[in-house]
């Protein structure tokens, strides 16, 4: 971590933090702030962050205004990002990109999925996909299925598949510039 240290209260194991940034592995967290709660040292910790909230990991972007980050056994655990809306973005090995975004957008570390909830939108190359909450996995770069019914109202998601996304050419996804 490198950070301009704010105030750090070893007693209550908490800690406020400037301009940080948290790399660990391939995952790289940036913000204007941290709040610490019960993980100075990593092990099993709290971090709320905000301010220009970045994250890139496995080749993902996301952008908010806030996050909360789990630690456990030292390691990144989890990331709820929250913002008006949270934003991804993921170069895809075929060359295409798929964005999304969405109030909440959980990024869950062993898995590799974001979770997209609440107005989730998400386009796969010149698709898009929309619901309540949409599953993502960055690591293969796939779409997941879910089967708690919390896509739209009756457990729906909704496909646009846009002619000619095949065939290379460019194209114009409605939802492209959230």
């Amino acid at each position: 971590m490198d950070a301009v240290p704010v105030e750090v209260d070893y007693r209550s194991n908490t800690a406020v933090f400037r301009d940080v940034v948290i790399t660990q592995g391939d995952i790289r967290i940036e913000a204007r702030e941290a709040n610490v709660k019960g993980g100075l040292d990593f092990e099993n910790g709290e971090w709320t962050i905000s301010g220009d909230v970045r994250i890139r990991a496995e080749g993902g972007n996301l952008k908010a205004d806030k996050a909360v980050v789990w630690f456990r056994n030292n390691l990144i655990s989890r990331a709820t990002v929250t913002g008006s809306p949270a934003e991804f973005e993921q170069l895809r090995k075929d060359g295409t990109t798929s964005r999304g975004h969405a109030p909440v957008i959980d990024y869950e570390t062993a898995n590799g999925t974001v979770s997209f909830r609440d107005d989730a939108w998400l386009s796969v190359g010149c698709n898009e996909i929309t619901g309540n909450q949409l599953v993502y996995n960055i690591k293969t770069q796939s779409l997941q299925g879910q089967d708690n019914g919390a896509a739209t109202p009756g457990g729906r998601v909704r496909f646009v598949i846009q002619p000619g996304a095949k065939q290379g050419k460019p194209c114009n996804v409605a939802g492209s510039n959230p």
